[in-house]
């Protein structure tokens, strides 16, 4: 690539009062945009849209379950080092890490977008086009965010453009499921531990932007008893009895619309047979809400209605057989990077000056995690639209996806401006 003098605007985040850095960073978007190595770069990101879905179900035509990343990072690696990226790794966790320097080592942004599905092995993963319509599992969850990493590294170098500090691009795994982040929490606490200044997610269709950190805990509970003949033993507690019950109880909770609160018993198992009564049952349950004190008051009733299914079954059959574990099996922070922050102030500039809307949400993403740490931290949308999302159904529609692109592009040169 050929260098051209980095587009340096002195200060413009990094200043003295955090009015005078909201201002600026509100401006940067507009300034930069006229330059002319960012706007040739601007133009590359849309003319290279099909490339862009080409790479997207390339990626996704690959199998990534949780835990099982591997195979779809190492043909990721290979897409990075073909669009020019340096010093393309892979680190202890699996995480797939790339480098575009700039003129300085910092300010250092990450910009990421996550490997894994929560799908498993063995699910098809054949993409089926329909004109414009792309349809697979995690077709747009994450392998669109994945795509546009790849298609704004590559319009970067076709627009000679040239940054003050470096971008580094990362694809990481176990942001879905049972991964509990363990690919971003190992970014930031070993492989570039102290080396992050800013960080953004490219993650879900549409082009909002995240700054509020909708956090989680996630639970596995067992209920286990003496099992026996479904007819010679009847009158045994049954684990699979006291899980319906805890799962009624569950379902019926009435939690806050505001701050947005969920619960989600997504998967159950137990039993050996249809007439043997279950001497064991489990199931995991998701808890969500973006207060943590809100979160907390939920698992405390969510805690108690378990117990109260166990009691339950027991008091139905005059038994102390009946046991139940509650196991933590995953926790999301919460938090939130201020809408008055440089960060959001940039990133709506970038939004702005591209004549596209602006609009907010809330989630759950790798950018929980850094925001819990007070590194400023946003996720960005891919541009396009989804629907079926963590179903096999799922679908994408690339129509005008490339405004996507084009705004993380944009966000990227914003962000790496000192």
């Amino acid at each position: 690539m050929v260098h051209a003098r980095a587009l340096l605007i002195p200060s413009l985040l990094l200043v003295a009062t955090p009015a005078a850095a909201q201002q600026r960073a509100a401006e940067l978007g507009p300034l930069l945009v006229q330059q002319p190595t960012v706007r040739a770069a601007l133009d590359a990101a849309r003319a290279s849209e099909l490339q862009i879905v080409e790479d997207q179900v390339r990626i996704c035509e690959v199998e990534a379950p949780p835990f099982q990343e591997a195979k779809r990072a190492q043909m990721y690696a290979q897409l990075m080092r073909d669009a020019g990226l340096k010093n393309v790794r892979l680190d202890a966790e699996g995480n797939v890490i790339g480098e575009r320097p700039g003129t300085d080592a910092r300010p250092n942004l990450v910009m990421s977008a996550h490997l894994d599905t929560v799908f498993p092995p063995g699910t098809g993963v054949k993409v089926k086009r329909e004109g414009r319509m792309l349809r697979g599992p995690g077709i747009g969850d994450d392998c669109r965010g994945l795509a546009d990493l790849l298609g704004v590294a590559r319009a970067l170098n076709k627009g000679n453009v040239t940054t003050p500090g470096t971008i580094t691009f990362v694809a990481t795994v176990g942001e879905e499921g049972l991964g509990d982040l363990r690919g971003v929490r190992r970014l930031f606490a070993e492989t570039l531990k102290g080396k992050i200044d800013r960080f953004v997610s490219i993650d879900g269709d549409g082009l909002g932007i995240t700054y509020i950190a909708t956090g989680s805990t996630r639970y596995r509970v067992t209920f286990k008893g003496p099992g026996g003949h479904s007819f010679g033993s009847f009158g045994t507690v049954s684990a699979v009895h006291a899980l319906g019950r805890a799962i009624t109880a569950i379902a019926d909770f009435d939690v806050p619309t505001a701050p947005r609160t969920t619960f989600n018993v997504g998967r159950v198992g137990g039993g050996t047979s249809i007439n043997a009564i279950a001497s064991e049952a489990w199931m995991e349950v998701d808890l969500r809400s973006s207060d943590a004190q809100v979160l907390r008051s939920l698992e405390t009733r969510f805690k108690q209605a378990v117990q109260d299914a166990a009691t339950a079954e027991n008091t139905r059959w005059r038994s102390q057989a009946l046991t139940v574990t509650i196991d933590v099996v995953g926790q999301r922070p919460t938090g939130r990077t201020s809408a008055t922050s440089a960060i959001v102030l940039a990133a709506v500039s970038a939004t702005r000056a591209l004549d596209l809307p602006v609009s907010y949400s809330e989630g759950s993403t790798d950018s929980n995690l850094p925001i819990s740490l007070g590194i400023p931290a946003v996720t960005i949308d891919t541009g396009g639209r989804g629907s079926g999302v963590h179903t096999e159904h799922e679908a994408f529609d690339t129509t005008d996806a490339w405004k996507g692109t084009q705004r993380a592009l944009l966000v990227a040169v914003v962000l790496a401006q000192p």
